[in-house]
């Protein structure tokens, strides 16, 4: 079989003006960034159609690194369910250069279910990621010099609570001292970096609803605390206005097209272990106002993105889904009951069978938030018929969940007519309920947590560092308990342990810091060792990248 990148050259594009015309966007609503790419106007929003649309999600099963294709099912789904004469859209995440370079590759499907151009998608787009982070830095660089130039007048901040950001794993860069040489380079202080993912802007990106939302949002930013104990805004610096502008653009979502030329949007990027793992409210409700049925996607693990696409995505957007697909692999239940990395491919019920607690626990979350759950088994070719039908059985006689396998990889959508065919049944047959979420707004933070940890991810208890504890303090005060919680930990495990597969029991979930995103309106909890800057692997994907004849070579 080809590989992704010699795929994704083989097909001729259509011009996106013509995917747009067969998905009735009219063309005064886009705006071309090239000839397969545009922006889309968000005005274009017609909430009574989105109500009226059949919004599925896609989550996983604990990830492993073996992989699991979650996007792969997203896109392979649009592609089945035009196969059936649906009008599906598939609302996704844009890539990050800091794991394309590192431990992905790239992040824009695989085989034959991409989105189109990949190369383009995969590296700089339309450079929303570098208008999110130049903002980001320039929040940054406007707070330093407000700090160096106001110190004469007594003004300083007791704590200061915004870090940089870079789009690139580069763990040197994690605790940093800034302003270091004479005066005039500004006040020496500790510092550091997120990767751009993790930035509060991308979260008001993707949570913004329009512009004059975005500038709320903005101005809210809360950047440190005086030397009074009173809260330092980005509205007292005196600069939305400013980051508004470099938004303007990026606010906007990305129009493209998938392998067989269905229309796709491509918008926002935060990772679902450190951040809250959905693309932006408004392309999904563009994909919603302009599709009968559209596939969205939140990050890693049902635990970590599925949760937080309720809780934190859903609650705020006011979004039903009306089904949630759970993607599994073999493989991956494999490693969950105990089969080393090096050892998957073999053939082994009885590591199968231990790992279907996995699963089961994802599955009997997904429930609690009311929702009707599909399972799409992504088959490689080291599955055996045996382990297969095993998995089929356990999800339909022993779960009660519908079952299809998806080979949308292999064969694009004529891979994905039963999976769609399912999901078009069940939602039919018996939609969602509305939603549960884990927990009330009117919560203590420690309840929200606790909820969280106890029945989502199954603590035992919940302890927190006395930094955390301070944090908690400050959060009060500020009056912001009410906002939704945004758990950061290891995406490799129900615990804050990455190498405790399965399902994790009677553990303890510690909290080891606190982030207040005032403008994203959300508090982000960081649990165990997670680090908000990635580093690189030994071997980096960076190695296999390069451009030879004009071509790129090494994405995926």
């Amino acid at each position: 079989m080809k590989s992704d990148i010699e795929i994704a050259r083989s097909i001729e594009l259509k011009r996106i003006k013509h995917v747009a015309d067969e998905t009735g966007i009219p063309r005064e609503g886009i705006e071309n960034y090239g000839r397969y790419i545009a922006k889309v106007d968000g005005n274009l929003i017609d909430e009574n159609r989105v109500k009226q649309s059949n919004l599925i999600l896609v989550t996983a099963i604990t990830p492993t690194k073996a992989g699991i294709g979650k996007t792969t099912v997203s896109i392979g789904l649009a592609l089945g369910l035009k196969k059936l004469g649906k009008k599906a859209i598939v609302a996704l995440r844009e890539p990050s250069l800091g794991p394309c370079f590192g431990m992905k590759g790239g992040a824009a499907g695989g085989g034959y279910a991409q989105v189109l151009p990949m190369e383009k998608i995969n590296l700089h787009f339309t450079g929303d990621f570098h208008a999110i982070t130049s903002a980001h830095n320039m929040i940054s660089a406007l707070l330093d010099n407000y700090l160096y130039h106001q110190q004469e007048n007594g003004f300083g901040l007791k704590e200061i609570l915004w870090r940089r950001v870079l789009d690139v794993n580069d763990r040197s860069l994690r605790y940093i001292v800034t302003g270091l040489g004479p005066k005039s380079n500004g006040l020496t202080q500790e510092s550091g970096f997120d990767i751009t993912p993790a930035s509060e802007i991308m979260a008001i990106l993707c949570l913004a609803k329009d512009e004059a939302d975005l500038r709320r949002r903005i101005e809210n930013i809360l950047l440190g605390i005086t030397l009074d104990d009173k809260p330092f805004t980005v509205k007292d610096l005196g600069v939305a206005g400013a980051i508004t502008v470099l938004l303007k653009d990026a606010l906007h979502p990305n129009l493209v097209q998938t392998t067989e030329g269905g229309a796709a949007f491509v918008h926002g990027g935060p990772f679902a272990n450190i951040a809250h793992g959905c693309n932006s409210v408004l392309a999904t409700k563009l994909a919603m106002t302009f599709g009968e049925y559209v596939i969205t996607e939140a990050g890693f693990g049902a635990d970590l993105g599925a949760e937080k696409f309720y809780d934190i995505k859903c609650r705020k957007a006011g979004l039903q889904p009306k089904l949630t697909v759970i993607v599994a692999t073999a493989q991956g239940l494999k490693m969950h009951g105990g089969v080393k990395a090096d050892a998957l491919k073999e053939p082994d019920t009885e590591a199968l069978k231990r790992g279907f607690g996995n699963i089961d626990k994802h599955i009997r979350n997904l429930q609690s938030f009311g929702q009707t759950v599909v399972v799409a088994f992504n088959r490689f070719a080291s599955d055996t018929d045996e382990e297969v039908e095993l998995v089929r059985l356990h999800c339909e006689k022993e779960l009660g969940v519908g079952f299809a396998i998806n080979n949308a990889f292999a064969e694009g959508g004529a891979g994905a007519v039963d999976l769609a065919q399912l999901v078009v049944d069940s939602i039919g047959k018996t939609p969602s309920a509305p939603l549960r979420y884990a927990y009330n707004d009117e919560d203590t933070v420690e309840e929200k947590i606790e909820k969280v940890a106890t029945n989502i991810y199954k603590a035992s208890m919940v302890t927190y560092s006395t930094t955390a504890r301070k944090m908690l303090k400050k959060i009060h005060q500020l009056g912001v308990a009410h906002f939704p919680i945004c758990i950061a930990k290891t995406q490799y495990s129900f615990s804050t342990d990455p190498k405790m597969y399965g399902v994790a029991d009677d553990m303890e979930f510690h909290v080891r810091d606190m982030v207040i995103n005032r403008g994203a309106e959300m508090l982000v909890v960081i649990a165990g060792d997670i680090l908000r800057m990635p580093g690189l692997p030994k071997e980096p994907q960076a190695l296999h990248i390069d451009i030879k004849d004009g071509q790129i070579e090494g994405l995926s």
